[in-house]
């Protein structure tokens, strides 16, 4: 990776991190297959400007499917890596306001 804006590729927005940015303070990207929890961690501070307390990083499988007629099994989504970023009192993202 070359720079920071390499490493967060969108937010994850779903009704269970509805819940945990609105309630909990954690918000969640799709990040690169080769990022850490440091360089999510500076990435997430230097482009948002707030005071990250912990990352939590997950890699999420790949989901199958089965065609129909022939009923063999078919990969049809490939798997990514997920980021779980837990900011400190007071700071929010402007990103996910507009969402609740």
């Amino acid at each position: 990776m070359t720079t920071i804006y390499d490493v967060l590729r969108r937010p994850l927005i779903t009704e269970k991190t509805n819940y945990q940015f609105s309630n909990l303070n954690q918000y969640t990207f799709v990040v690169s297959d080769d990022a850490t929890k440091t360089m999510v961690k500076d990435a997430v501070e230097t482009i948002f400007d707030v005071d990250v307390v912990r990352v939590n990083i997950i890699k999420a499988p790949a989901k199958r499917g089965r065609r129909a007629r022939s009923r063999r099994l078919l990969v049809r989504k490939s798997g990514f890596k997920k980021a779980i970023v837990t900011l400190a009192e007071g700071y929010s993202l402007e990103i996910f306001e507009g969402v609740q």
